[in-house]
């Protein structure tokens, strides 16, 4: 049974997401990671008022990008675009947090979100 907080997660991670995300199941093994994701994570701190999600999804893609999490990266540039963060802002974030996190970890970044930017707009990268 899910905890409120891990309820309230699992709606949020699917508006954030999208469905075709958020519904996937885990695999067995990752069960207990991903119910407590879905109360830490999304229950906890994405459904928390003091920011809206445009900011926490800009400030998402600042972390990701610093620690060179680029398999989390490609997911949270979709989530930014559906939380209403524009291209133009996005490459923004990226480019701010280049002089903070190197050049390596932004040419991943910008690499990663052209590559979903072009997808989202139908064209080969």
């Amino acid at each position: 049974m899910m905890s409120d907080a891990a309820a309230r997660g699992a709606a949020v991670r699917r508006e954030v997401l999208g469905p075709e995300r958020a519904d996937r199941p885990p695999e067995p093994f990752a069960v207990p990671f991903r119910e407590w994701v879905l109360d830490a994570a999304w229950g906890q701190v994405w459904d928390r008022p003091g920011l809206d999600r445009r900011t926490r999804s800009c400030v998402t893609l600042a972390v990701l990008t610093a620690l060179r999490c680029t398999d989390e990266l490609e997911m949270h540039v979709e989530a930014a675009l559906r939380n209403g963060v524009t291209p133009d802002e996005i490459a923004e974030v990226l480019l701010h947090t280049t002089v903070y996190a190197g050049a390596p970890a932004g040419n991943a970044a910008f690499a990663i979100a052209s590559r979903v930017l072009s997808a989202q707009e139908g064209r080969p990268e």
